[in-house]
């Protein structure tokens, strides 16, 4: 299977800003018990083994142990209502690790699919300000941060040379609206904590 994608994508998890997993390359502990994260990944141009995926969304959500890389992860996936069952079931090939790629680097970290579900996702990246819905269970958006001292208009702050699926360059950011509504027995409100946003560009 050969495939390319590019997009952008957002993350929330119930880190405290900066998240030390993220900058840790998976091995420093997380600021709670577990760690529990949203990865939202937005399309714009793709293709999968002949098939168009472009402007289709795909979530991740993971609950894992305090230190990400110990494994045992357990994952669900959420498709794109809008996609056909073609572009489905390619995409969550990619977006599982089967077909290779960048999400084949956590592959091995998954001990448990809670689930793999087509629902309406809404994505809207506006600068600063990144949005995701999962029909009516995750409810995200961060905001990129800029220091005070530039005012509005500043640079926003970054991450690079990081080890990660999306990117390894990354904003720093933070929620201003991160819920959860019994996501396989989960809820939460994350909102205030750590965020990041990114554009990808995968090939395979």
């Amino acid at each position: 299977m050969t495939w390319n994608l590019s997009g952008t994508y957002l993350e929330s998890c119930n880190c405290d800003v900066v998240c030390p997993c993220t900058t840790s390359g998976l091995t420093a502990p997380a600021d709670r018990e577990r760690c529990q994260v949203t990865f939202a990944f937005h399309v714009e141009r793709g293709e999968i083994d002949g098939v168009d995926v472009s402007d289709r969304s795909v979530v991740v959500f993971a609950d894992t142990p305090r230190v990400m890389a110990d494994g045992g992860w357990q994952v669900a996936l959420y498709v794109d209502a809008s996609a056909d069952d073609r572009q489905a079931d390619v995409l969550g090939k990619v977006f599982s690790g089967q077909a290779g790629g960048p999400m084949a680097a956590l592959a091995p970290l998954v001990g448990e699919i809670l689930g793999v579900e087509r629902v309406p996702i809404g994505y809207h990246d506006d600068g600063r300000r990144h949005t995701a819905r999962v029909s009516d269970v995750i409810d995200i958006e961060i905001e990129d941060q800029v220091a005070p001292q530039f005012g509005e208009g500043g640079p926003v702050m970054g991450l690079t040379g990081m080890f990660h699926p999306a990117s390894s360059t990354l904003t720093i950011a933070r929620s201003t609206r991160a819920i959860g509504k019994d996501v396989h027995g989960r809820s939460w409100d994350f909102t205030g904590r750590n965020g990041h946003a990114a554009r990808f560009s995968w090939a395979v």
